[in-house]
């Protein structure tokens, strides 16, 4: 397996009214915390979808490979669109930077099961709903490029059942993510 971690970073934040990416979450912004998660993963490749202000408040690795999307407005099916034509693994990764409790050890599990299904999109699911991070691998690369709209993976997924594995995280409280100020205090 080659894989390349995916981190989409350039939504709007529009349900917050302020760029929730920069708030900050035990002493960092999320978006420095969801890259220092990105080299924890050690993956083979790793690109940051994000915007050009949020790109200034970084510290950003040589590892990391910085992608500005210039049409954020698109939904987060242009970042994945973005990220997936840069990518060159055979599995990718796609996580955002709304999940401050995220650790590299809860995404571990997701891979394993990557190894034992191969040709399956394998997703964290908790209290009976889908979250991410989303793992797919490569076959399913022309359904990522072809996303239009704020769905991201998620219609893919649905559409391919068959080819999806449930994963049940033993810290489902770290899959946790935020888009306003009451679910932030929750977390905080």
């Amino acid at each position: 397996m080659k894989l390349t971690a995916i981190l989409l970073a350039a939504g709007l934040s529009r349900r917050m009214g302020t760029d929730k990416l920069l708030m900050l979450y035990k002493g960092k912004t999320l978006i420095q915390s969801a890259v220092d998660l990105l080299c924890d993963i050690h993956a083979d490749e790793m690109i940051l979808v994000t915007s050009q202000k949020r790109l200034c408040e970084i510290s950003l690795p040589q590892s990391v490979m910085p992608i500005i999307n210039h049409r954020p407005q698109e939904g987060q099916s242009g970042s994945v669109r973005i990220g997936t034509e840069r990518s060159t693994g055979t599995h990718l990764l796609f996580l955002t930077a709304d999940q401050p409790r995220l650790r590299a050890s809860d995404i571990t599990p997701m891979l394993h099961l990557s190894k034992r299904h191969p040709a399956k999109i394998i997703y964290p699911v908790t209290d009976g709903k889908p979250t991410t991070p989303t793992l797919f691998p490569a076959i399913f690369r022309g359904d990522l490029l072809s996303l239009r709209g704020d769905a991201g993976g998620r219609a893919i997924r649905d559409a391919h059942t068959g080819a999806s594995v449930e994963y049940l995280p033993d810290m489902p409280e770290h899959f946790t993510d935020f888009d306003t100020f009451e679910d932030f205090s929750k977390i905080n």
